[in-house]
């Protein structure tokens, strides 16, 4: 049921007054309107407007994703943590004892399936939150809150954990950081419960369903050990590292036992601050030149670069998420927008240079950000297999290719307008062997990057037009002495297409409008001994919105949101169309199966309003 006009105005009201600076707003300090509209309203003085609120049940938010396929077999779930995140901003993280599944009555020490589930409630007016979850230092999950509403909110978020089963099987802390603040004026609170559910195993199971055709296990079975590359406890804040500017480096000294195998970093990545909205921030040439000191620069382009001992061993080009504040916030209401619930991490294979940290020494890992602004949120967990039927295993680097970021830019502008068109390319590739009691294995890792970035400034900067483009290739290929090669090959794309207009509508009133197309798109492919397979993800959203603003008021608004997911693969399939508006969702339709074509989709905004478009 949709919200009567008056309730919609309030809530609209008090997201505008919550929700981050909109990028374009944020960039453009002429845009003292939209400035003002965000900091100047009081959402208290509507207070009437909310009585018995507390009696309607809370709406559920969700980010749409491919379910979770777990067996048949039962779980064993238990509760890790329950807590109300209020006053918790520049605390310590909220820490608990953890303990495995066998003190809590699972019989089992196999299981097939493990999921980590959050769900929260939040009533009130507040911010979105960026939070995460570790284990032993090791995060499990990283995500944003939903931004409630006076009638209350509730979400739940589940992730797949297997891959961190060594870990789950210890002893350990928990810790869990999200930095709230309760005032007057933001009184949300976050209640928080975190439960995990451990499925046995119906049958032998292998690491993301791989099975690579040989005995070897590191390649078709979980971590032995799971290493932090995060900060130490205790902490006023999060495990993350915190990189400030583009000259800011963080890193953390490891040591690794002498008999590994195979060894895997896995990075998880946020942006904040200045740089939440980086794919829109002008170059600097152009803010120089019109005097915008304030303003964001440095470019719409980013990459995290890891090093191993100072050189580089991967690099990181994140995904375009978009926070449940950003840009509209009526745009992720009751739909949050991609990989907002649960932000991607990014593997890189460091096995190539695992001659270089066999020696029992200590090592150090460290992570940049090329261009970054105030603030990126950067750690990583090092998985590791070892050999336990040596004490020590032998391994060479073949041979290293990091060749150097190749950037151009096109800047062409007048005044306040103008277009600039920012392109860059990366390949880093290593090959090296390791001599375990498996044998010698050879592994050659390789990644390829392209960006492109062309941006459009008009009607004296009040107009925005961002057409983004990242392809993203990474591989994976092993050969032992007695079998051919095989492969992971994983290649994602992220198009990102943004645009926002403010326009005078006299007498005091001026109409924003916005609309942005995002989407996750990745195709992998996997060659073993019994042959190959592949999927598809295709994930797109599509949002629309404006507002109509008199004397700092809003006097109307809409926020329409439409997605579509379509996966398949060789063991499955998942289908979803879903759209909202205003809190009100316009249709979901969803199949277990994905016949037809996968590139086209059609987006349906309202009733009788249609358009299509493919990435």
């Amino acid at each position: 049921m949709a919200p009567s006009s008056s309730t919609f105005l309030l809530l609209l009201f008090l997201s505008l007054l919550l929700h981050r600076i909109p990028f374009a707003a944020a960039n453009n300090l002429r845009r003292s309107k939209s400035l003002a509209l965000r900091r100047g309203l009081d959402p208290t003085s509507d207070t009437a407007l909310t009585t018995n609120l507390t009696a309607v049940p809370p709406y559920r938010y969700f980010e749409v994703t491919k379910p979770i396929h777990t067996p048949p077999t039962k779980p064993c779930s238990y509760l890790v943590l329950r807590h109300q995140f209020a006053y918790t901003y520049g605390k310590p993280p909220v820490l608990t004892n953890y303990t495995p599944p066998s003190d809590h009555g699972c019989p089992s020490r196999e299981f097939s399936k493990i999921v980590l589930e959050w769900t929260a409630t939040c009533r009130g007016v507040q911010y979105d939150r960026i939070f995460g979850v570790w284990l032993g230092g090791v995060e499990l999950l990283r995500s944003c809150t939903a931004e409630p509403r006076a009638t209350g909110i509730i979400w739940t978020v589940q992730k797949d954990i297997t891959r961190y089963h060594s870990l789950l099987m210890e002893n350990s802390t928990l810790a869990v950081y999200l930095g709230n603040i309760v005032t007057k004026t933001y009184t949300g609170i976050y209640d928080v419960n975190i439960t995990m559910h451990f499925y046995p195993a119906a049958e032998k199971s292998v690491f993301d369903g791989l099975n690579w055709g040989y005995s070897v296990p590191g390649y078709g079975s979980w971590a032995d050990l799971i290493l932090p590359i995060s900060r130490n406890l205790p902490l006023k804040d999060g495990l993350w590292f915190e990189i400030e500017n583009a000259t800011d480096t963080e890193s953390k000294k490891f040591s690794i036992p002498q008999n590994v195998y195979r060894a895997v970093l896995e990075v998880y990545v946020s942006f904040h601050g200045d740089d939440e909205f980086w794919y829109a921030n002008y170059p600097n040439e152009y803010i120089e030149a019109n005097n915008l000191t304030s303003a964001d620069g440095n470019g719409p382009f980013r990459e995290v670069v890891v090093t191993l001992d100072g050189e580089i061993v991967g690099s990181v080009w994140p995904f375009t998420v978009i926070f449940t504040g950003g840009i509209n916030p009526l745009f992720w209401r009751p739909i949050t927008g991609i990989g907002s619930f649960d932000l991607p991490s990014y593997d890189i294979e460091i096995t190539p240079f695992l001659s270089k940290i066999l020696d029992g020494e200590v090592h150090e890992l460290g992570f940049s950000v090329t261009n970054a602004l105030d603030v990126w949120y950067i750690d990583a967990n090092l998985h590791i297999w070892v050999d336990e039927k040596s004490k020590k295993t032998t391994s060479k680097l073949l041979s290293y290719s990091g060749a150097p970021l190749l950037y151009s830019s096109k800047l062409d502008f007048k005044g306040l307008d103008g277009k600039f068109l920012i392109k860059a390319n990366r390949s880093i590739s290593a090959t090296g062997w390791v001599n375990s009691s498996y044998g010698n294995i050879t592994t050659r890792w390789t990644q390829k990057f392209n960006f492109s970035n062309c941006m459009i400034l008009g009607n004296e900067a009040n107009m925005q037009i961002v057409n983004q483009l990242i392809h993203y290739d990474d591989r994976v290929d092993l050969k032992t002495e007695s079998s051919s090669v095989k492969s992971i090959h994983s290649y994602k794309k992220f198009p990102f297409v943004f645009y926002i207009n403010v326009l005078d509508q006299g007498k005091g009133a001026y109409l924003e409008v916005a609309n942005v197309t995002f989407a996750f798109n990745e195709n992998k492919g996997r060659k073993a001994a019994f042959g190959v397979s592949k999927s598809k993800l295709r994930n797109v959203q599509k949002a629309n919105g404006y507002m109509v603003v008199k004397n700092n008021l809003v006097v109307s608004g809409l926020g329409t949101m439409a997605e579509v997911f379509k996966y398949n693969s060789s063991r499955d399939c998942y289908f979803r169309n879903v759209s909202s508006s205003n809190y009100t969702i316009l249709y979901d339709d969803v199949e277990s199966s994905c016949d037809g074509g996968i590139r086209q989709f059609p987006l349906r905004f309202g009733l009788n309003r249609h358009a299509t478009f493919s990435f």
